[in-house]
């Protein structure tokens, strides 16, 4: 059937005063609801309260919906807060042995569920949404999961939980899973156990929740010792893991220390470990001084902005561990907070493990298949994989240290208990409390390193440069602890230049776009993760000065006669572009006229010069982008024409008023028309080129007919 927001529907199911359970047959009920919202993976509903019961509404449910092949959607229910679930604790604790912490419910076990149904319990995509987490990790990044035992059916498992979640697979052969003993050999294998192998399903199935690209490195030890886990936990690190969760403890014996120095204190490594399930009281190597010790909560959906809400864990299953160790000493993260320990305080950090509200898990070495866990096993591998998603820690860093530098970065658990002794060590509360320590994870920030410093230096090749010049700009990024290693966005004022990724620590950017000005030029290094490495930047201002400029002249007539018209042309180039602005020319010291120029020319015409040599000045005055630059000519002027009263000319030319014709109109006098035009003849009316001829004698004045005139 397809649920429509705002719908009523009737589930048949199981009403408690405490709540909602589908699947428990001990007492049935109707129940209906009203959608508030549907989507594929997710229904959220608001219960009106069971039909033919007096049992108290429940006030809000999730149910995960997903069609069927026919269309249709089959209803679960993962994360409704229901009537107390029967659980079983997979590794019994013998009081001899670490124990595993992981506990499973009983009565909800799917041994053959459908594709179409999804498991009970959170999935990924419920954790991801409860601790805010955006990425999906990086292949570079590898957990290393550390149990007792072997389970044969670690991989089959792991690629049912992930396909069913719809993760990238994760296998032997694709480079992403691999299985070694404790000495990191793939075999001989320790013998099998189908506590441990539960324990083993949970954890790489939270690693492939938070992380699903991250890399799984499944370590199998001999036994639940501290010598043959912390032989496995020293051989995760050798093998090159950064991120190795423990999901198992036992109660200090005042050898801590020593076990820290030769097994779980490793620098530059994330080492998490659960806190235990049996409420206040120590758990080991949880107290460990390089040890992330992880608390629980119970964790339900609400309608809050972040939509899920946290207590601290406590019912019949169990609670967190949390108190104060007993050998190790204080670490200095926890100097001056309110722990109430003198000594290491237990826990740091926490994330769901109440098996009441638990998370979907399959495994089929020891079980029938999808079922329910909790337990502080689940949180471990929980945060060992959030600090995957943050990156590499520093490499001699103390990565415990990290959250309790980003405390705002955590969701402050203020409300439960896990026993009696009061606040911080027993009840949560605003900041520090035992049970959770400083909180829940609110993205990965909280989670990553305290970066090494890096300094960034930038250098131009050409300062000051001009207008429409290449200018390239060298960031050069270098650390103590790393080549550099990431990228750096460069920037001109408030314009970006451009983002490029390091070569070497270097990473360069070239422009020739910069307008005339100062400019502060700035880059940008955002630092990296993967190397652990802090941002840094630094700045420089670059000049830019006026693109330089050429002025050529030229005259239309040189020489030229007294009172004849001559223009002068001015060119302004530049490599820049096409100059604007005006041209001043000038004669001698006399100025001609200023005009406007037209794509780069302009001329000024005058008849006004007089008789002489002149030195013609073009002088461009420049714009906002564009130098100055002038040039000169000299300009001939020659006499005038003598005209029609020189003595020197004949009698016949002193006659002559215009061009004279015979009785038909044929011109019986002119000029030879090619010398005519050009030279000192351009500008002058026909009779001014007669007598001008006749003055040169230049062969230009041609009689074509006989005048036996008067």
């Amino acid at each position: 059937m397809a649920h429509q927001r705002g719908q009523a529907y009737t589930w048949g199911a199981i009403v408690t005063k405490s709540g909602l359970c589908a699947g428990i047959t001990t007492r049935a009920a109707v129940v209906v609801g009203t959608i508030l919202s549907v989507a594929l993976g997710t229904v959220v509903w608001a219960a009106t309260g069971p039909t033919g019961d007096a049992a108290q509404a429940h006030p809000l449910a999730a149910v995960r919906v997903l069609p069927t092949t026919a269309g249709r959607r089959t209803i679960a229910s993962p994360g409704a807060r229901a009537a107390h679930h029967p659980t079983t604790r997979v590794c019994p604790d013998n009081g001899k042995l670490l124990a595993c912490f992981a506990i499973r419910q009983t009565d909800t076990a799917q041994p053959q569920a459908s594709a179409t149904v999804v498991p009970r319990g959170f999935g990924p995509a419920d954790l991801r949404s409860a601790y805010q987490l955006s990425t999906s990790g990086s292949a570079a990044m590898t957990v290393a999961i550390v149990d007792a035992y072997d389970d044969p059916n670690a991989e089959s498992d792991l690629a049912t939980y992930r396909s069913t979640f719809g993760l990238p697979a994760c296998t032997t052969a694709n480079g992403c899973f691999r299985k070694v003993n404790q000495i990191g050999q793939a075999s001989p294998l320790p013998a099998t156990d189908t506590g441990w192998a539960g324990e083993i399903s949970l954890d790489v199935d939270m690693v492939s929740a938070i992380c699903p690209n991250c890399h799984i490195l499944l370590l199998e030890a001999n036994a639940p010792t501290v010598s043959n886990l912390g032989t496995a936990v020293n051989t995760a690190v050798n093998l090159g893991a950064k991120f190795v969760s423990n999901s198992y403890g036992g109660p200090e014996h005042g050898f801590e220390n020593s076990y820290d120095s030769s097994y779980y204190n490793h620098p530059g490594v994330v080492i998490t470990a659960s806190s235990g399930d049996g409420g206040f009281g120590v758990s080991y190597p949880a107290s460990g001084k390089g040890v992330t010790a992880v608390g629980g909560t119970s964790l339900t959906r609400d309608t809050s902005a972040r939509g899920w809400s946290e207590t601290v864990w406590n019912n019949s299953d169990g609670a967190p561990g949390s108190g104060c160790s007993s050998s190790v000493i204080q670490p200095g993260f926890q100097a001056g907070l309110a722990t109430g320990c003198a000594r290491r305080a237990e826990a740091d950090v926490a994330a769901v493990a109440d098996p009441q509200t638990g998370v979907a898990v399959y495994q089929s070495f020891g079980a029938s298949g999808w079922a329910v866990y909790g337990g502080t096993s689940a949180a471990a591998p929980i945060i060992a994989s959030i600090y995957a998603l943050a990156g590499n820690p520093g490499s001699s860093d103390s990565p415990n240290s990290y959250p309790y530098a980003h405390p705002g970065a955590l969701n402050d658990v203020t409300t439960g208990t896990n026993g009696s002794c009061g606040a911080p060590l027993c009840t949560a509360g605003a900041g520090y409390d035992g049970p959770t320590g400083l909180g829940t994870p609110q993205g990965a920030l909280a989670f990553a390193a305290t970066a090494a410093p890096t300094t960034t230096v930038l250098t131009s090749t050409t300062n000051p440069s001009t207008l429409g010049q290449a200018v390239t700009f060298t960031a050069s990024v270098s650390s103590p602890a790393a080549t550099a290693t990431g990228s750096v966005t460069f920037t001109s004022d408030t314009t970006t230049l451009g983002t490029v990724t390091l070569a070497g620590g270097q990473a360069t950017v070239t422009t020739a776009a910069l307008p005339v000005g100062t400019h502060t030029i700035a880059a940008n290094y955002g630092g990296d993760v993967t190397v652990n490495l802090a941002p840094s930047s630094t700045t420089l201002g670059q000049t830019v000065t006026k693109a330089p400029t050429t002025t050529a002249l030229t005259s239309s007539l040189d020489p030229s006669r007294s009172g004849q018209a001559v223009t002068f042309t001015a060119t302004v180039t530049s490599s820049a572009g096409a100059p604007t602005g005006s041209v001043t020319f000038t004669s001698d010291a006399n100025t001609l006229g200023t005009v406007n120029l037209v794509s780069g020319q302009t001329t000024l015409t005058t008849s006004a010069l007089p008789v002489g040599d002149h030195t013609l000045t073009a002088t461009y005055t420049g714009d906002t982008n564009f130098q100055t630059s002038g040039t000169t000519l000299t300009q001939t002027t020659n006499p005038p024409v003598e005209g029609l009263a020189d003595s020197n000319l004949s009698p016949l030319m002193n006659a002559l008023s215009n061009s004279i014709t015979d009785s038909t109109g044929n011109k019986i006098l002119g000029l030879n028309p090619p010398c005519a035009m050009i030279g000192p003849y351009q500008g002058l009316s026909d009779i001014d080129k007669l007598v001008y001829s006749r003055q040169a004698g230049d062969g230009c004045l041609q009689f074509v007919t006989t005048f036996t005139g008067p």
